[in-house]
């Protein structure tokens, strides 16, 4: 009996984290479009992303399986590493105007000017990031990945 609280614990926690996942890359698609960050094409990386990961998120929650947690995992994996391509860009585009504003600037001071800089936002692509990461802990000891998932899994495909 306390093996199947345990289960059921874990897929209800799994369940919400992944609600969880689906929230703020929804939030973050409404967040960008309204902000029409999609004039560059460099731009269009994180909607794209988000609507992979809103693809992979679906498939998981309606059908998992092990093909479903790879797929996922990949794309967060990916959902993070645009994230990390987004600071470096915004950081860039930053520094870039920054200079232009104070070309006789030190080096901490652009760096400071940049990172208090409201447009681009600097860290906001770090939010991707957050989001990829807890994707891939939805996908972590995940039961379609046991023995008893792909045992299941190869039952219902026969």
């Amino acid at each position: 009996m306390a093996m199947v609280a345990a289960v059921r614990s874990e897929l209800t926690a799994r369940s919400l984290m992944l609600a969880l996942v689906v929230f703020g890359l929804v939030g973050l698609a409404t967040e960008l479009t309204l902000l029409e960050h999609y004039e560059e094409p460099t731009m269009v990386m994180p909607l794209a992303a988000i609507a992979a990961a809103l693809g992979a998120a679906s498939w998981l929650a309606l059908r998992p399986s092990r093909a479903a947690v790879r797929l996922f995992r990949v794309v967060m994996t990916l959902f993070a590493v645009v994230g990390a391509v987004g600071i470096v860009l915004h950081y860039r585009g930053g520094f870039a105007f920054q200079i232009d504003m104070d070309p006789a600037a030190t080096a901490s001071h652009l760096f400071w000017k940049v990172m208090h800089m409201q447009a681009p936002p600097t860290l906001a692509p770090g939010a991707m990031i957050q989001l990829g990461l807890l994707g891939l802990l939805v996908t972590y000891r995940h039961p379609a990945l046991s023995a008893i998932g792909r045992a299941s899994s190869k039952g219902e495909s026969s």
